[in-house]
């Protein structure tokens, strides 16, 4: 968790860095090339070369929660400064050791973060939907990527490079505050991970998952497979089928085919320990 530190270290001395900002901002923040020519209003550039905008009644410019209080203007700024990538399935993004160089905005589709131990076993660390960011770090560290993304199904990202996301996040400081929460949000998710695989047994933290995952209700449709689901736990896929069986037997849970959970007795699974 160290080097979570001395991320957030960094985010600090750069909104210190915003906060002091005057005059010295640039006036105009230029734009890379349009792969696609638009027709000069700001509904169509919205996303800039981002294909998808033509087919999507919303961009990934406006989704996303981090530019959520710009203006219709300022969010064209950032589309002039956007492009955009489709991937496969099973594509990487980057993988750790990669330099950080760009941050990454879902559209639509899904991405795996995961770290690999020095042993080869793959930690899910978590997984990003669409209006979700991904190369965040690269924002305020210039050490190598430290984790790998890959995409799950077919996925179309928005890309910026981090300089020019640096210079909006002077520019406009509700972008950087976006960010951090985020980060903040992300950095206590980890904590409460590694306090789970750290101090709780497998049946523990499957039950808390299973609780978490289905919030008010009392069906969990898994959009993960199990493998990456079990890995997200700290555990093999072997140990995840086999506590399910037994949570089936005990009158907890009911399994339907492979995806499919119906928790039969929350209150039985907040009593295990």
């Amino acid at each position: 968790m160290g080097g979570f530190g001395c991320i957030l270290i960094n985010i600090r001395c750069f909104l210190i860095n915003i906060s002091s900002y005057k005059s010295s901002a640039p006036d105009k923040i230029y734009p890379v090339e349009f792969n696609e020519k638009g027709d000069g209003s700001v509904s169509s550039q919205l996303c800039n070369n981002c294909n998808h905008h033509k087919s999507e009644s919303k961009n990934c410019i406006k989704r996303v929660p981090i530019f959520s209080n710009l203006t219709a203007e300022e969010m064209l700024e950032v589309a002039k400064i956007t492009t955009d990538r489709t991937y496969r399935k099973g594509e990487m993004i980057y993988i750790a050791g990669n330099k950080g160089e760009k941050l990454y905005v879902i559209h639509k589709g899904k991405v795996k973060i995961t770290r690999i131990s020095d042993s080869g076993k793959e930690q899910v660390i978590r997984i990003l939907g669409p209006g979700e960011f991904l190369g965040e770090l690269s924002l305020f560290s210039s050490e190598p990527m430290t984790d790998n993304a890959e995409v799950l199904e077919k996925t179309t990202v928005c890309i910026i490079s981090s300089e020019k996301i640096k210079e909006l996040m002077i520019r406009y400081p509700s972008i950087a505050f976006k960010v951090m929460e985020e980060l903040s949000r992300r950095l206590a998710r980890a904590e409460e991970l590694l306090e789970n695989i750290s101090l709780h047994g497998v049946e523990k933290r499957l039950a808390d998952a299973l609780l978490d995952m289905a919030g008010d209700g009392d069906e969990i449709v898994l959009k993960i497979s199990k493998k990456d689901f079990a890995s997200h736990m700290g555990m093999s896929q072997e140990t995840l089928s086999r506590k399910l069986s037994v949570f089936q037997e005990m009158g907890l849970i009911k399994l339907i085919g492979q995806r499919r959970i119906v928790l039969l007795n929350k209150n039985g699974l907040r009593d295990i320990e």
